[in-house]
Formats: structure tokens, C-alpha cells, sequence
């Protein structure tokens, strides 16, 4: 069986039509470029979940032009239209408003504060520990005890505030290792951290001790040092 190249090529089209579709995808290209323009600098660098939403849209609406013979190079333009128009008008509705912009973009979130967990916080965003454990130690964090505040922005970026070195206290580790050293029983007197909100007190050999904070049960060693810079 000979193998038809053109075919596996081409299609059901010819070469005729690849000449249309670099037209058709030069054309879609500069009012992508021009919609972008529009939506402002702001929307291409930092993107929210709302501007994200918009961003897709622009995309959905440039692939079918740019291959499809029905599509018409107008139907794109008046998707592009609608869709900036749309945005111009819900952010000037959100500058007008601070309850429209809470609820289009979202409010930035306290995830610690003064060393130790926002409950619920975290309990808003879904935020798994493992991912945002992850976020502080590549910022050299070893403990929360290093961390006066850390705030989710509405973007999704982490914004982190340190303590000077001399006002460093004990906090839950955030190292694998340490994190995971659960203890339901204190087996001696010392610092401990709750290993669900990050409360450090300082705990007498006892079977089982509630959080003060949150209620919970299991503890980690306390520890102390300086941020990794």
C-alpha cells in the first residue's frame, strides 16, 4: 500500500488553501496584538483568574479562523469586540466599586500571621500545606517563626513578610523531616508547635494536649534559627 503524502499532508484541502491559512493566522495575530493593547498593560502582566478568563477567551475565539474555511475573519472581530468592551466596562465598574471588585477579582488572603497559621484562610483557598510549604522554603524558610505575615494575593502570587533576625522566634518546621515527626504524647518538657496551626507553647511531659487555638492534638518540636538568605 502506497502512502499518500499529500493526503497525510494536506487533508482534504490543497496547497492552495495553506496560502489562505497564513493569511487568515498573520490576520489573527495582529487583533490578538491589538486586543491585547487594549486590555491595558496590566491585564498581560499580572494575570487574575478574571483576566485569565478573558485572555482565553481572545484565544478560543482566534483558532477556528484561522483553519476553517466557514469561519468568516468578521466573526472573530466582533468576539474580540465584545469581549474588551466587556472588560473595559467591568473594570471601570470595578474601579467604581470595591464589592465589585471583591467580586470579580477576589480578596487577598492572610495565610500567617505573627508566625503561625490563618486557619481559616487557608480553609478558603483549598491551599494544600505540602504546596505552600514548598513556596516558603524556596524563600529560604525553615520554621514559621520567620514569618511575621504571608498574604495570597488575588493574583495567586505569595507576598512574604520576615522578622529581623533578632526578633526571630520558635515556630513549626516546615522540613520535611521535622514536619513529619507527628507526637500525639509529649515525652518531655520543651517547646512544641501544633502541627495543624502552627501555635507554639511550651508543654510538661503529658499523654495527649489540646491547642490552645485550634483544639488539636498532634505537636512537633519547636525550633529556632535564621532565615537562609
Amino acid at each position: 500500500m502506497k502512502l499518500d503524502w499529500e493526503k497525510l499532508l494536506l487533508g482534504e484541502e490543497n496547497w492552495i488553501f495553506m496560502l489562505e491559512v497564513s493569511f487568515r493566522t498573520l490576520v489573527m495575530f495582529f487583533i490578538i496584538l491589538i486586543g491585547l493593547r487594549l486590555l491595558g498593560k496590566r491585564g498581560v502582566a499580572q494575570l487574575s483568574v478574571f483576566e485569565l478568563v478573558v485572555i482565553i477567551s481572545l484565544g478560543s475565539a482566534a483558532g477556528d479562523p484561522m483553519f476553517y474555511k466557514e469561519v468568516g475573519l468578521m466573526v472573530p472581530v466582533c468576539v474580540f469586540t465584545v469581549v474588551v468592551v466587556a472588560y473595559r466596562f467591568t473594570t471601570f465598574l470595578m474601579a467604581k466599586s470595591e464589592k465589585i471588585d471583591d467580586l470579580v477579582e477576589g480578596k487577598a488572603v492572610y495565610l500567617i500571621e505573627d508566625g503561625e497559621f490563618n486557619i481559616t484562610g487557608f480553609g478558603k483557598e483549598g491551599l494544600a500545606k505540602d504546596e505552600f510549604f514548598s513556596e516558603l522554603r524556596q524563600q529560604g524558610v525553615s520554621h514559621l517563626g520567620q514569618v511575621d505575615t504571608a498574604i495570597l494575593e488575588t493574583s495567586g502570587n505569595l507576598s512574604i513578610y520576615f522578622y529581623e533576625d533578632a526578633k526571630v522566634k520558635e515556630g513549626l518546621p516546615i522540613l520535611p523531616a521535622l514536619f513529619e515527626d507527628a507526637l500525639l504524647e509529649i515525652p518531655k518538657a520543651g517547646t512544641y508547635a501544633c502541627r495543624l496551626c502552627g501555635n507554639v507553647e511550651k508543654l510538661k511531659p503529658v499523654k495527649e494536649h489540646k491547642c490552645e487555638k485550634c483544639e488539636h492534638t498532634e505537636w512537633v518540636k519547636a525550633v529556632k534559627g535564621l532565615r537562609i538568605k
